[in-house]
């Protein structure tokens, strides 16, 4: 009876350990590249038959509480319905083209001139000097506006070259005070760079460079221009919210288990047909999961309020896996709600360490300079001295800055003579 027990015990292992090969990957897929994803665990099965749900009716409710319009039986209009456009590059950059970046008029022509002759990497390719002819500016003036590219997002963005992209990458890093300068010797001599492998920040510098977007605008390179929701999370019509799963855009699996030839090679295709079955709705049932997690910790944001400071190593411990394993599980899919449709990882905060948040340390940011004394505002540094010692972390005032100048907060001296025309 042992031996019996035993041997079941090994077939369900093996069971799930090829549920478990085929689910990664489908897991790590967008919905939209589901079949795609599959085509490999299909290719060469004679009794696997897969329909893409793109060619399914849409015959399930679609809560109206996410999509306000009218939505027909029309197969075509369903998936309009459930389907965004991505937003463009133009699109986040013309967010950006304004104060406090760009206050004045010509800051945002500059601004402006510089967005419309990027090339298509990213890489800014105008004629500057016809420019400052035309507005009778220098090239100086246009270069400090330029300049200010460094703060915009996706950072590299509007720099000439390579060098310059990581120069702009660099200031908004977390590269140390100590490093910054051979950073800077590293990053215009990068055909020499090995050369510097001798100096003592050498290692810490090649992680961070490491890190930095090549081209700048990787990733809006994408061919793709279509997004789908994986899951959609609303209140109905009892006021109690919800988490629905997008099942109408998920291939169905059709499996011929009365295959016409009986042999041990269509039997093991049928299992691994099975096995393929068993990953599909493990995918389901994860994400699902994780949109419920979602709804816990992030429920004032469902009902107007904010997205909370939520690291993704609380969703890992939750699942019992590593934060890496939950990253990409996540990554390109999204949630459709009554406020929009957002990445999963919008819903997530990067983390300084583990228990503290950015979007902490901004809304302590955020209090410090509301209280501050407007005869003597504070610092850059004297606000990092507070955040450190507040949350125990180790931080550079360049990522103060930073965070500084995405809450739209002037620097010090700016502040102090807003205060003293009474403008903040």
């Amino acid at each position: 009876m042992a031996t019996l027990r035993q041997t079941q015990s090994v077939k369900t292992k093996h069971k799930l350990s090829n549920t478990l090969r085929n689910w990664l990957p489908i897991l790590h897929s967008s919905l939209s590249d589901l079949n795609e994803a599959m085509e490999p665990f299909v290719d060469g099965n004679p009794v696997v038959e897969v329909a893409s749900g793109y060619e399914e009716d849409f015959n399930k409710h679609i809560p109206k509480k996410i999509f306000s319009n009218h939505i027909s039986n029309s197969r075509t209009e369903q998936i309009e319905a459930l389907t965004i456009q991505k937003r463009s590059l133009y699109d986040i950059l013309d967010e950006q083209l304004e104060a406090p970046l760009f206050p004045t008029p010509i800051s945002q022509e500059i601004a402006q001139f510089v967005v419309a002759n990027l090339d298509e990497n990213g890489y800014y390719e105008g004629d500057s000097e016809a420019f400052c002819q035309e507005h009778n500016i220098t090239i100086d003036a246009f270069e400090k506006v330029r300049a200010r590219f460094a703060h915009v997002e996706p950072l590299g963005i509007g720099a000439k070259d390579l060098a310059e992209s990581f120069l702009f990458q660099l200031e908004n890093s977390a590269i140390s005070d100590a490093a910054y300068p051979l950073a800077v010797k590293m990053v215009n001599d990068l055909q020499n760079i090995y050369s510097y492998s001798d100096e003592e920040h050498f290692s810490e510098v090649m992680h961070i460079v490491a890190s930095f977007k090549n081209p700048p605008n990787l990733e809006y390179q994408e061919e793709s221009n279509q997004i789908v929701p994986d899951l959609m999370i609303y209140f109905n019509d009892e006021d109690q919210i919800e988490v629905k799963l997008n099942d109408a855009y998920y291939p169905t699996i059709h499996i011929d288990t009365s295959y016409g030839v009986d042999h041990s090679f269509i039997s093991q295709k049928i299992k691994e047909a099975k096995s393929l079955v068993d990953a599909l709705e493990m995918r389901k049932a994860t994400l699902y999961k994780v949109g419920l997690m979602i709804v816990e910790y992030q429920y004032d944001f469902f009902v107007g309020g904010q997205i909370m400071p939520l690291t993704l190593k609380t969703l890992a411990d939750e699942f019992g896996h590593n934060p890496s394993t939950i990253s990409r599980a996540i990554a390109n899919k999204y949630i459709a709600c009554d406020r929009g449709i957002f990445t999963m990882k919008d819903f997530f905060t990067t983390a300084i360490d583990e228990d503290v948040s950015n979007v902490a340390i901004k809304d302590y940011v955020v209090s410090l300079v509301k209280s501050e004394n407007r005869e003597k505002p504070l610092s850059d540094m004297k606000l990092l001295e507070l955040v450190q010692e507040k949350f125990k972390v180790t931080m550079v005032r360049r990522t103060i800055a930073k965070y500084r100048k995405q809450l739209n907060i002037a620097g010090s001296s700016e502040r102090k003579k807003l205060y003293q025309l009474g403008l903040s």
